[in-house]
């Protein structure tokens, strides 16, 4: 999946519902291979029969979890982006922003999808395009918005990159608790790099 498609999502009666949030929170609070459709299917209160009635399988709720996720999360950092002022730096620093936000709210354990990286890294499950277009979305997300303040195509892609690298390495810091406040320190440095790198 690149940073435009998008997975096939199943349209969710109350019971996928149900599903679909008992599994949010287990694989994310314990991992994916660690957590089986019989615990989902009695965390939800429903039968393993419903479970596979409404996904088919676990690998499908995988995908809907994950795939939701990236969801809520790109629409929590649009308002970050539509909020902040119209400046380059000022929306590049809104992406650091709404991710310190989204993490004290929503990702005490790190990202979800690095963490799921860290379990599925098979190409072939139905996952991984959406663990990887999700980073290749981010990516593509810095890189437009570097490009409002490099001199030039070239310095666009590379000043993209480092500012990713500067947001994976805040998020993967945040859930290991390595040392305190990422986001802030990964801001500081951003904000370095496009004093830096914006033309005289």
């Amino acid at each position: 999946m690149g940073t435009a498609e998008k997975p096939d999502r199943i349209a969710m009666t109350r019971g996928a519902r149900r599903v679909l949030e008992a599994a949010e929170r287990l694989f994310y609070e314990r991992g994916i291979h660690a957590v089986g459709v019989d615990l989902i299917a009695a965390e939800a209160g429903v039968t393993k029969k419903t479970l596979y009635d409404r996904f088919g399988s676990k690998e499908r709720i995988v995908v809907e979890y994950l795939a939701g996720r990236d969801e809520r999360w790109r629409a929590f950092l649009q308002r970050y982006l539509d909020a902040a002022p119209a400046t380059p730096r000022a929306r590049v620093l809104a992406v650091f922003d709404a991710s310190r936000a989204w993490s004290a709210e929503h990702g005490s354990r790190g990202c979800s999808m690095v963490n799921a990286h860290a379990e599925i890294s098979d190409p072939s499950h139905p996952a991984f395009p959406v663990i990887v277009g999700q980073k290749e979305w981010m990516l593509a997300l810095f890189t437009r918005l570097a490009g409002d303040v490099a001199a030039d195509g070239a310095g666009a892609r590379r000043l993209g990159r480092t500012l990713m690298l500067l947001h994976e390495g805040a998020l993967v810091a945040h859930g290991l608790k390595v040392f305190p406040e990422p986001f802030t320190h990964a801001r500081e440095q951003a904000e370095a790099l496009l004093r830096d790198a914006s033309p005289q």
